[in-house]
C-alpha cells in the first residue's frame, strides 16, 4: 500500500528525486535534507506504514539488519566518531512525517546534533512497580 499524499512514499518510490545511498525491493535510503550531522540518512520503506506500530514483523527485522549494515559502512566511509540510530513515533516523540523511517546519524566529536536528554530518577519501589507492569509474560 502507498499513500498518494505522503512525501516519503513519493521519495521512496522515485517520484521525488533524492540522493539515494541504498535501494532494494523494500527500502530506499537517502540523505536527509535537514541533516543533524554530516551523512544523516533515512531508511524509508517503499510501502506506507505510519509508524513502528504498523510495521509488519518481517519488515521490522529487515530494517534493523539494514541499519546495522549501513551504520558499519557509513562509519568506515565517513570516519565518524559514533553513530545514532533513531526512530520516532507520534508528535510528542518528535515524529513530523507520518511514514515510518529510521534515522542514521553519524556523530562527530564537537558536533551540534544534540540528541540527548536529561536523566531523571526513580526510586527502587517505582522501578519495581514499573517492572511488574511492563514485564512480558
Amino acid at each position: 500500500m502507498k499513500d498518494s499524499n505522503c512525501i516519503f512514499c513519493k521519495i521512496a518510490n522515485g517520484e521525488i528525486p533524492s540522493v539515494t545511498i541504498y535501494e532494494d525491493e523494500d527500502f530506499r535510503v537517502f540523505l536527509d535534507l535537514g541533516p543533524a550531522a554530516k551523512g544523516h540518512a533515512l531508511i524509508v520503506p517503499k510501502e506506507h506504514y505510519a509508524n513502528l506500530y504498523e510495521l509488519d514483523d518481517g519488515l521490522c527485522s529487515k530494517v534493523f539488519l539494514l541499519a546495522k549494515k549501513l551504520a558499519v559502512h557509513m562509519t568506515e566511509a565517513l570516519h565518524c566518531d559514533g553513530f545514532n540510530i533513531m526512530q520516532n513515533n507520534g508528535p510528542v516523540a518528535g515524529q513530523t512525517v507520518f511514514h515510518f523511517h529510521l534515522h542514521l546519524i553519524p556523530r562527530y566529536e564537537g558536533d551540534t546534533a544534540g540528541i540527548q536528554w536529561n536523566p531523571g530518577s526513580a526510586s527502587q519501589e517505582e522501578l519495581t512497580q514499573l517492572g511488574e507492569l511492563l514485564r512480558v509474560r
